[in-house]
């Protein structure tokens, strides 16, 4: 594993320390974001989101009829 690290700090031009401490950094400021995650959208698309949950669009024709045929079609043991 040491290798690795050595050849991969070689490929990036730098020392192994450097290499560790950028890593390091990059991690150090993607880690809380990751678990802070927010998005954020514009207020349209939340009306539009919103709306579609309180009037959900009516199945089409081949999945009504998908779904009449879905005990013919699984096994069930």
């Amino acid at each position: 594993m040491w290798r690795n690290i050595e050849r991969a700090a070689e490929l990036a031009g730098k020392p192994v320390a450097a290499l560790a401490r950028t890593d390091a950094e990059e991690r150090a400021g993607r880690i809380p974001r990751e678990h802070g995650a927010t998005t954020i959208v514009p207020s349209e698309f939340f009306d539009e989101l919103i709306a579609a949950f309180e009037d959900p669009a009516c199945p089409n024709q081949i999945l009504a009829e998908a779904a009449a045929h879905l005990h013919e079609t699984i096994d069930r043991d």
